[in-house]
This record gives structure tokens, C-alpha cells and sequence, in this order.
């Protein structure tokens, strides 16, 4: 290749696209937070960690976290609109006194003690209620990722955080306004142009609605029509872009826009469609945002002014989580939850770095202030992973309540039964059916009680102890029916029979084919895998609707019956030729039921489908 070629090809690299910072990013989120995750710190500490690494304060291989930020934002948009797709609007509407009531009522009292701190830290009141209210709008991004990696969003705590977090957004719509009249600059004018920002943002907020109600299904529809996955995707980014745009040329955060934008569409039939196109955006987005603030911590300014920073990041993450403490225990949340409550949310949020900005641009603070209560907001960030890990290490687990409770002791009937679940609700049926009289422990105490509402007589014990299965009586019984849904447990308790109470016959339910090989193992006397009789009729039923006559159902299912019959037989006593020859006739069986069918699969092709789906000898773990 000559010169001038070499040439050519590095200046056509030159005005390209520099893919460096892409591969850097994409590599940093693609070793960090896995080894984060697996080191059980959690992906967003790793995240910023690995932008800590990247940034300015680390190797610098990214020198403008800012623009990284600013493109990253769109990660929390689409956040809070898939967040709002799971929000329909009746549902919005139970939650209005937590959003308008819990929701309120933190932000203000969180506002007022974290002002009157600043104030003791000897800023200006102005100053001090800016650096407040700023941390006192919790980072959605790092709670909701939290809530949403421990499958906690729906949950009763959950929805309270998350309407919290709603009100907190729009909380920033008055706190700018106030600081237009706080500026120096302020005045009569300021004022006004504020109203009129407040109204403009209000009619934004109808425009949206009336959109959404009237235009974007039949726009979706209309757009199915022409069965384009790619148009759908961008129709759907640009549902989630458009409303982010709209409400932030009106004042409020886009993040606010997507949310409601996501709220519109939460009883579309379009809804799941909607989110598998906006997630993969959503996912990579998120983590880029968690890497740009990671970046975003000046390390100089935090060195220059350690002393006042560490004091305000450990006096405004303690004065904010005790008075998120004492709110949600006021309003009767439990210890744990309010604990846990006041940890996820002790940090400042991106919405102070919107405040702070808008409040240096006005002239309330200087730029070095700015960079100090910025940094304070970063680290508070960086530090809230890490104390919901040592919370999950410290706090005591909680203990059951046996208010209405009472122990197994002295129990004296002829059938005892382990597990009062679904299915042990269901196996006692039958036999009360008869009536036969029972006893019945389980551990967990809220069942209990519930079961007693409804006059059933459950007794409090652990049913893999022996001296519990004494005071149950065990030694006593005719029959026990181990219906627990742990697969190690039942065995246990299978084995203690076995051992301690050999004459009593013992049922069980099983988890899959292995454990059903471990509990007759262990002695029971009839093992039932608990998705196989449901699956079995599940089949019968869509054959019975593809055509199929009550003989030839009959005959189909028996034939099912017996071949898994023979082969559990053989995978008990571990003979191997025998197995081979099940199989053998497994596999010819499946090729003469593809020919009737039609199918003309290779004999390589149906042997290949019968052993992936766990058919062939060694595969554990399939019913």
C-alpha cells in the first residue's frame, strides 16, 4: 500500500466518527458493573465507580463529562416512561395522598432542616435554602435502579418512594420560580415572567394530556397497520422524546413529561410493544448517566475544600435520613421499612444540578460554590449504594409478628400436613372433603393469620426440626403430606421420617424429576411433581381442542403416562442400558408421531430436539 494511500485512509479516519470515547464507555459498563454486581455491590456503584476511572479525576480518557451527561439524561426520560406504563391512571389516582401528602410533606420538612443546616454551616439563608432544596430532590435514577434490580416497585414501600420521587420532580417547576425572586436581579418583572412560566407549563401539561388521549392511539394504530417493527420503535422514542421536549421548552423536566407521556399509554393495547422498543434505550442510556456523573466529580474541587464538603455530605445525608425516619414512622411504616426508606433516599439528586445551575446563572452563587455543593451531591450519590449494602449487612432480620399465633405442641390428630401454600391448601380438600381431621403447621405467620379468617386452624412450627414434628404429634400419625414449596427442606423432612418415624407413611409434593428422585430416596411413599398432573390436562385440553376424540385423548395421555413411568423407573435404579433403550424407543416414538404429522425431520434433527429438551440420560432438572 503506498503513502499516499496510508495517508488518505488516516485522514478519512480523522473526520470520521472518534468511536474512541464510545468504545471506552460501552467497555467500562461492560467489565465494571458485572464484576460490581458479582462482588455484590450492585451495578450503579459500578457505574460510578468506573466513571470516576474515566473522567477528568481519573486516567482522563474522557475529558468532558458534561456533554456525556447531558446525552445521558435521556436514560432517566426513558426510565420514568416505561415507569409510567406500568401506572395506569386509576392507579395514579389511589396514590394521589402519598404524592400530594407523603410526597409534599418530606420535601418541605426535609427543606426546612437542611436549610436551617446550611444556615449553621454559615452560608446565606438564601444560599443555604438553594444548597437544601436542591439536595433534598432525591436522584430517581439511583433509587428507581435499586427498586428495580430488587423487584421492589410494586411493592407497597416501593410505591410510596416512587410517589415521593414524582412529587420531588415536580417540585423543581416552584423551586426555580423561587429562585428568580431570591436572585439579586429579582424584581417585579421576574416575578411576572415567572407566572407566566408556571402558566405556560400548566397548558403544556393539558397539551399533552388531550394528545395522548386523542391522538397517540390511533396514531399507533395506524402505524401497526403497516407491520414495520422499525417504525414502531421510532414512533415509540419519538412518543418518549417529544413529551420529554415538550415539557422542557414549558419549564419542567423532561424527565416529567416522559413519565406522564408513559401514564397516557399505560392502558394502550400498544403498552408492552411500547416498552420492549423503548428498554434496550432505556438500559444503555441509564448506565451511560451513571457513568457521566461518576465522571462529573471534580476531584481538585473536592480536594480544595475537603473539610467543608465532608461535612455537608455527612450532615446533609444524616439530617435528611432522619427526617425521612421519623416522617415514615410517624405515618406507621415499621422500623425496617422506614430505615431502609430514609437510606435509599438520604442523597441529593440530578434536579440539584438544574438547580444549582439555574441558581449560579441568576447570581445567587458564585461558580466555586456551585462546584462544592455539586460535588456534594455526587458524593452523596457515590455513597448511597454503599450504605444500602452495609444497612443489608447490619440491620437485624425481621422478626414475625405471632400476634394470634399459636406453637404446635401436644397436636394429636392422624394426618398432619407441612405447608399451608397453594398447594397444600388445595391437597386438603379431599381429605377434609371426607372428614377427616387434621393438623396443620406452617412457618410463615402472616398466612396464618390470613388461613384463620377463613376457618382454617393453622399451627406455627418449622417443620424440618425434629422436636417440632414431635409436638405436631408426627410420632403418631397415619399419614403425612409434606406440601412445602423448598426442595432441600422436604428432602430433610422426608429423611427424618425416614429415620426417626419409620412406619409413617409419607406423601410429598416435588419440585421437578430430580427431586422426585431424592424424596423416593429418602422413603416417601407417593411423590407427586407438582407441574406434571396440571401440564398433563393442559396438553389433553389442546388436543381436545385441535379435534381429538375423549378415546384419543385417553390413549395419548396414558401413552404420555407410562413412557415417563418406565423411564423414572429406570432413572431410580440408574441403569443405564435401560435408559439407552428408553430413549431409543423415546426417540422412535417422537420420529413415527412427526411423520403422522407431517413432519419430515431427520432422524439427527428429532434425536437433536428430544435430548435438548432434557429427554436423554443426563439432563437434570425437567419434568
Amino acid at each position: 500500500m503506498s503513502v499516499e494511500a496510508v495517508a488518505g485512509g488516516a485522514e478519512a479516519v480523522a473526520h470520521g466518527v472518534d468511536l474512541v470515547p464510545v468504545v471506552v464507555l460501552l467497555a467500562a459498563g461492560a467489565f465494571a458493573v458485572p464484576l460490581f454486581k458479582r462482588l455484590g455491590l450492585g451495578s450503579v456503584l459500578g457505574y460510578l465507580a468506573a466513571g470516576l476511572l474515566l473522567g477528568p479525576s481519573g486516567i482522563g480518557l474522557i475529558d468532558d463529562p458534561g456533554s456525556v451527561l447531558a446525552a445521558a439524561e435521556l436514560g432517566v426520560v426513558m426510565f420514568l416512561f416505561i415507569i409510567g406504563l406500568e401506572m395506569e391512571p386509576s392507579r395514579l389516582w389511589a396514590l394521589r395522598r402519598q404524592i400530594f401528602g407523603l410526597g409534599a410533606l418530606q420535601v418541605a420538612i426535609c427543606g426546612a432542616l437542611l436549610t436551617g443546616f446550611g444556615v449553621l454551616l454559615g452560608f446565606a439563608p438564601a444560599v443555604a435554602f438553594v444548597f437544601g432544596m436542591g439536595f433534598v430532590l432525591t436522584s430517581t435514577a439511583i433509587v428507581m435502579q435499586i427498586l428495580g434490580e430488587r423487584g421492589e416497585l410494586s411493592s407497597q414501600g416501593g410505591q410510596r418512594i416512587v410517589s415521593i420521587l414524582l412529587l420531588e420532580d415536580l417540585a423543581i417547576v416552584p423551586l426555580l420560580a423561587l429562585i428568580a425572586i431570591l436572585a439579586p436581579s429579582g424584581g417585579d418583572e421576574s416575578l411576572v415572567s415567572r407566572l407566566t412560566g408556571i402558566a405556560i407549563a400548566l397548558g403544556a401539561v393539558g397539551l399533552l394530556i388531550v394528545l395522548g388521549r386523542r391522538i397517540m392511539n390511533p396514531l399507533f394504530s395506524l402505524l401497526a397497520s403497516a407491520k414495520l417493527r422499525e417504525v414502531m420503535t421510532a414512533a415509540a422514542l419519538l412518543v418518549v422524546l417529544g413529551s420529554a421536549l415538550l415539557m422542557q421548552v414549558s419549564g419542567l423536566s423532561m424527565a416529567m413529561g416522559a413519565f406522564l407521556a408513559g401514564v397516557l399509554l399505560s392502558t394502550s393495547s400498544f403498552k408492552h410493544q411500547l416498552e420492549a422498543d423503548v428498554e434496550p434505550f432505556r438500559g444503555i442510556l441509564l448506565g451511560l448517566f451513571f457513568l457521566a456523573v461518576g465522571m462529573s466529580l471534580d476531584l481538585q474541587v473536592v480536594a480544595g475544600h475537603w473539610q467543608i464538603i465532608a461535612l455537608a455530605v455527612v450532615g446533609y445525608m444524616a439530617v435528611k435520613a432522619l427526617a425521612i425516619y421519623g416522617l415514615a414512622r410517624l405515618l406507621k411504616s415499621n422500623h425496617v421499612e422506614a430505615l431502609e426508606r430514609a437510606a435509599m433516599m438520604s442523597q441529593g439528586g440530578e434536579f440539584a444540578f438544574v438547580l444549582y445551575t439555574t441558581a449560579s446563572a441568576a447570581g445567587l452563587i458564585d461558580g466555586p460554590t456551585n462546584a462544592i455543593f455539586t460535588a456534594t451531591v455526587i458524593i452523596s450519590m457515590v455513597i448511597t449504594p454503599c450504605l444500602l449494602i452495609v444497612l443489608r449487612y447490619v440491620t437485624p432480620k425481621s422478626q414475625q409478628s405471632m400476634d394470634g399465633v399459636e406453637i404446635a405442641e401436644n397436636l394429636n390428630e392422624r394426618i398432619l400436613i407441612i405447608g399451608f401454600g397453594r398447594f397444600g391448601q388445595m391437597a386438603s380438600q379431599t381429605l377434609l372433603g371426607q372428614g377427616h381431621r387434621l393438623s396443620i403447621i406452617d412457618n410463615d405467620t402472616e398466612m396464618i393469620r390470613v388461613a384463620a379468617q377463613f376457618g382454617f386452624k393453622i399451627y406455627y412450627g418449622d417443620g424440618g426440626r425434629l422436636d417440632i414434628l414431635h409436638a405436631a404429634g408426627a410420632a403418631n400419625s397415619d399419614l403425612v403430606l409434606i406440601c412445602i414449596d423448598d426442595k432441600a427442606t422436604a428432602t430433610r423432612i422426608a429423611e427424618l421420617f425416614r429415620d426417626e418415624f419409620p412406619l409413617v407413611k409419607v406423601m410429598a409434593r416435588a419440585f421437578d424429576r430430580v427431586h422426585a428422585i431424592e424424596l423416593i430416596k429418602a422413603g416417601v411413599e407417593y411423590q407427586l411433581r407438582e407441574t406434571f398432573e396440571s401440564a398433563i390436562r393442559f396438553g389433553a385440553q389442546a388436543i381436545e381442542i385441535l379435534g381429538a376424540t375423549p378415546d384419543e385423548i385417553e390413549a395419548v395421555v396414558e401413552g404420555v403416562r407410562e413412557r415417563d413411568r418406565r423411564r423414572f423407573e429406570m432413572q431410580i435404579t440408574e441403569d443405564v442400558s435401560a435408559l439407552d433403550a428408553a430413549n431409543m424407543l423415546l426417540l422412535r416414538n417422537a420420529a413415527e408421531q412427526a411423520r403422522e404429522g407431517g413432519i419430515t425431520a431427520a432422524p439427527d434433527q428429532i434425536a437433536k430436539t428430544v435430548s435438548d429438551a432434557g429427554i436423554d440420560t443426563g439432563k437434570k432438572g425437567h419434568d
